[in-house]
């Protein structure tokens, strides 16, 4: 699908919506990256270190790189950018390439959030018309839903925290869920031991420090599962609704409806309107629409709306267009006041 003159029509495309063109370094810190997916992440990036001993990588991200921009400028405001390039991440996978060919473009410092998802929206179906595609899906996902389920639950504060933190870790959420079905981590003999262990900590001098935390903050944590504990006989009846709700899936038109439905049943004191949804149409020029109550795992950072375009290319099937909401991100990065921020990548 590469090729010089589509590459033009969709910057052309995505200019005429009012974006500004700019350009992005290549090199970034790596302690960006890995602060934020984890060392784990480590091993897909190309780094290297500088004269000063400065871990450095190839951007393996081209939002981070912009969101980086925006901090290091000390840009204030609404910012409308695109820009294209290329993404070096190593895979799994051997067959995929390590580079990635882009063209992004993303809405920066604006409070007007829920036009701008669609803004972000249009602009990927517009760009899409420059691309020949036999059939194609729009999945439409919202991680805040999925929030303001977890904060309505009859569960510790510490548990809410954490299922969400690890949404996006889909093994280890699961592995959560399977925690709170069978109340393993609130056996009898368990909690005797945990028990045993906050006398022992108590002893002992609160400002040393073992696996990277103080016993202080350690003892903190012991006391807040006695203050706050999880009751047996709500663990499986959480998991239970959590499960239902990542299985809904729907007609874009139908969300609202289907999610009212389900807070409705299991007795959730919550509503959702179609402001949460971008798009209303179920079709749009060869596009079936869907929303996905699942949809929105791919990246840690992503904190709302969340979609991705894929279409048939010559009888293959690409996943070709991707983005969402990450309000989290600038400020993850370093900045001392939340940015809103929401765009999205055109795989080329």
């Amino acid at each position: 699908m590469k090729s010089k003159n589509l590459s033009e029509n969709i910057l052309r495309s995505v200019k005429s919506k009012g974006y500004k063109y700019i350009n992005l370094p290549s090199v970034i810190e790596a302690d960006h990256i890995v602060q934020r997916s984890g060392e784990n992440f480590r091993k897909f990036i190309f780094s290297f270190h500088d004269q000063d001993g400065t871990e450095l990588c190839l951007r393996p991200d081209l939002t981070i790189a912009s969101c980086l921009r925006y901090l290091d400028n000390n840009l204030k405001g609404k910012q409308k950018i695109f820009y294209s390039g290329q993404a070096y991440r190593k895979n799994d996978d051997k067959k995929k390439s390590i580079i990635r060919d882009q063209i992004g473009f993303e809405i920066l410092g604006s409070k007007d959030e829920k036009n701008d998802d669609k803004e972000i929206i249009n602009t990927s179906l517009k760009s899409l018309k420059n691309i020949k595609f036999s059939s194609g899906t729009l999945t439409i996902g919202n991680v805040e839903i999925f929030k303001l389920l977890i904060d309505k639950l009859e569960i510790p504060s510490r548990w809410k925290l954490r299922l969400i933190r690890h949404f996006w870790r889909e093994n280890y959420f699961n592995d959560l869920l399977k925690r709170l079905e069978t109340n393993a981590d609130i056996d009898p003999t368990v909690v005797d031991l945990d028990k045993r262990l906050y006398l022992n900590l108590l002893k002992k001098n609160q400002n040393d420090i073992i696996a990277g935390r103080s016993y202080g903050e350690i003892i903190k944590r012991f006391d807040e599962k006695i203050k706050n504990p999880r009751k047996a006989s709500e663990g499986k009846k959480v998991s239970k609704i959590i499960k239902e709700f990542l299985k809904i899936k729907c007609p874009i038109n139908k969300a609202a409806d289907q999610l009212n439905k389900f807070f409705k049943k299991n007795r959730i004191n919550l509503a959702v309107d179609q402001r949460y949804f971008p798009l209303s149409s179920n079709k749009i020029s060869k596009l079936n629409v869907i929303f996905s109550s699942s949809f929105g795992r791919q990246l840690e950072y992503y904190s709302g709306m969340v979609f991705r375009i894929d279409v048939k290319i010559n009888a293959k099937q690409v996943q070709l267009i991707s983005g969402g909401r990450y309000d989290n991100l600038i400020s993850d990065l370093g900045s001392s006041k939340k940015v809103n921020a929401v765009g999205a990548a055109i795989n080329l």
